[in-house]
């Protein structure tokens, strides 16, 4: 569903990442692993849009996406959770996830009672504003923002960054939940243990460039691995 050729994104002088390519099957899942500052983040935001491809190709179900503006891109079903959330603080938890539906092309949106089948919380806290909420009540919301769109491919980058054990491992819950729904999963991450849970193939990155492709449980045993992900 997801190919990714020979991409290579830089800012000014600065090369985040050269020359990568990898492919996500329509329903499979993948996982974009390294450690801070290996270009994981600008490989995502390469993909939709918000950061600059200098060469190379992404296509999405034959769709050509280079060069594309990031809002067509979420409307064919390509679509990014941003590690930082990128939430309105002062839209509710409704109006929030109502907003995400806009961006569903030709695809009928999800319901709200369906995300807050995956995130109750969130029917708990529907009137408040997402400001108020605490920081894995906005990861929910993030997430159940995407989902309104009902994406064919969903991109999801340090969905585990900050939170605690307990609230990650109800986050692996609904990822396997959203795997049954038909959706692809690329997920970037550093917890090699999530991302052991939830996909049997990853890209490791170090300083931009990959350095394993192939079964997660191989890569955690390989020491070219282990000095890119643990430097």
């Amino acid at each position: 569903m997801l190919i990714v050729e020979n991409l290579r994104v830089s800012y000014g002088q600065i090369v985040a990442v050269h020359d990568l390519s990898f492919r996500l099957p329509a329903q499979g899942t993948l996982a974009l692993l390294g450690a801070n500052g290996a270009g994981k983040t600008s490989v995502v935001e390469a993909i939709v849009g918000l950061a600059p491809t200098n060469s190379g190709r992404v296509t999405f179900d034959g769709w050509v996406a280079t060069g594309k503006q990031t809002s067509e891109i979420v409307s064919r079903g390509l679509t990014l959770v941003p590690q930082w959330r990128e939430l309105f603080p002062a839209f509710t938890v409704e109006e929030t996830l109502l907003a995400g539906s806009a961006a569903s092309g030709g695809r009928t949106p999800m319901s709200l009672d369906e995300i807050y089948s995956f995130f109750p919380a969130l029917a708990e806290r529907r009137r408040q504003h997402a400001a108020s909420l605490s920081g894995g009540e906005q990861q929910m919301l993030a997430i159940g923002r995407a989902l309104m769109s009902r994406p064919r491919a969903l991109l999801l980058d340090e969905p585990s960054a900050g939170l605690a054990v307990g609230i990650v491992r109800n986050m692996i819950r609904v990822f396997e939940r959203i795997r049954g729904t038909s959706t692809a999963l690329l997920l970037v991450e550093q917890n090699l243990e999530i991302a052991q849970a939830l996909t049997k193939q990853c890209v490791v990155l170090a300083a931009g460039r990959p350095v394993w492709t192939g079964p997660i449980t191989d890569a955690a045993n390989l020491d070219e691995v282990r000095r890119a992900y643990f430097a």
